[in-house]
Order: structure tokens, then C-alpha cells, then sequence
């Protein structure tokens, strides 16, 4: 855990936010990002001199595309997770290259309205306080059936995988990755990121691995 988060009152009450559909950060994982948007340049730049906190967070429903003469302001999901910054590189033309590590899930009590071009909100960290302490550890029985579900589903999408890497990945990192990284619907993976525990999100990724058509919109519900 970066810096040692014990208990939610180590943490800010207030950080900003990053809404960003289909990405997923978990407590613990490493999430890269390529900001190149200069409200989020400045956001970073103030986080850095900061708490170094960012909250990574989905729009909430769905998001069309940003009409002439509007603002790209979307409605925010009531859940993200904050990472710290642990990792950072400036290229020659202005990006940033950042790795957030994941601390804990909050609940959004309220946007702050502040005179910055990037969000802020006010965070409710005692929903997740169990984040700030290690996972139940899963045994081989339900590694062996998210691999069966993964298998199942691989072969319906024609997709591959690195088989030596998952079998070697712990099964913490596995289910995490997986969450973050198979394409499916923003709201399945809204359910995965709030599922209360490990062994939870581990039960709802395999019900979306065994589905006929992963990705659709109408798999796990809580």
C-alpha cells in the first residue's frame, strides 16, 4: 500500500477526479495513464505538489459524444477508487506518463465546486474502509474456475492469452486485471469495481466470463 494508508482518516477529505469510462483502478493494482489534456495536466501538476491523490472514476450512464457549444462535464458514477502517484515522466511534447497505484474505493458525497478547468469531490472513504487491509486469500478451487470461465470465454471471442503468465499471476492480480482489462460494458464494470470483496468481484467476473455475449450491457447485476 503507497505511504502507508492504515485508516480513511489518513487520507484527504476533498481530491479531484478523473472520469474516464471503461478504466478501472483497484486497491493495490497499478493503473498507467497518458494525460495529455491540459485540464488534466493541471490537475496532475497540482496533485503532484500535493496529496498526490487522483480519483479515477466513470461517467455515470451514457456518454454521446460533445456537442458544438457544450461542455464535457459528465455525470459521475457514486463510486471510484483513488490511487496515489508512484510513478512519473514528462515527454518532449508535453505529455505526462503517470502510474497511479491503487489505496481504496470511495463513494462520492459531492462534487466541489471550484474554479479549476478538472473536477473535485468530497470523498466518503469509511464505505471502503476495508480496502485499507489485505484481502481473504482465494484458494486453487476458485483459481481453477476463473480459468475455466476465461478459457470459455477466449475461445467464444477468439482471443489468446498468455497462459504462463496467468497461471504464475497471483489470483488477487488476476481477477483485477481481467476486471480492468476485458471489454465489457462500462455498468459490468461498474458492479466488478463495487463488489464488496475480493471473493465477490472474483464470483461476478466469472458469471460475466461464462455469459453468451460478454460486453453487452446486460450481464452481472448485484
Amino acid at each position: 500500500m503507497p505511504r502507508g494508508y492504515r485508516k480513511p482518516a489518513d487520507l484527504p477529505v476533498a481530491i479531484p477526479v478523473f472520469p474516464l469510462g471503461g478504466a478501472l483502478l483497484f486497491p493495490k493494482a497499478v493503473l498507467p495513464l497518458n494525460i495529455f489534456e491540459p485540464r488534466y495536466l493541471s490537475m496532475v501538476d497540482a496533485a503532484l505538489v500535493g496529496h498526490r491523490i487522483i480519483g479515477m472514476i466513470q461517467p455515470a450512464g451514457i456518454v454521446t459524444p460533445v456537442a458544438h457549444g457544450q461542455t464535457d462535464n459528465p455525470d459521475l458514477s457514486e463510486v471510484g477508487c483513488a490511487g496515489r502517484i508512484t510513478g512519473f515522466q514528462e515527454t518532449d511534447d508535453g505529455r505526462y506518463l503517470i502510474a497511479l497505484t491503487g489505496i481504496t474505493r470511495f463513494r462520492v458525497k459531492e462534487e466541489i465546486r471550484q474554479n479549476t478547468a478538472y473536477r473535485i469531490v468530497r470523498a466518503d472513504w469509511d464505505a471502503f474502509a476495508d480496502d485499507l487491509t489485505h484481502d481473504k486469500a482465494l484458494d486453487d478451487t476458485v483459481r481453477n474456475k476463473l480459468v475455466s470461465a476465461l478459457h470459455s470465454y477466449l475461445e467464444r471471442s477468439g482471443m489468446k492469452a498468455d497462459w504462463g503468465a496467468v497461471e504464475e499471476a497471483p489470483v488477487d492480480t488476476l481477477v483485477n486485471s481481467l476486471s480492468a482489462g476485458c471489454p465489457f460494458s462500462n455498468p459490468e464494470k461498474q458492479a466488478l469495481l463495487e463488489a464488496r470483496t475480493l471473493e465477490e468481484r472474483c464470483s461476478a467476473l466469472i458469471t460475466l466470463l461464462m455469459m453468451e455475449r460478454p460486453g453487452q450491457g446486460g450481464g452481472y447485476v448485484q
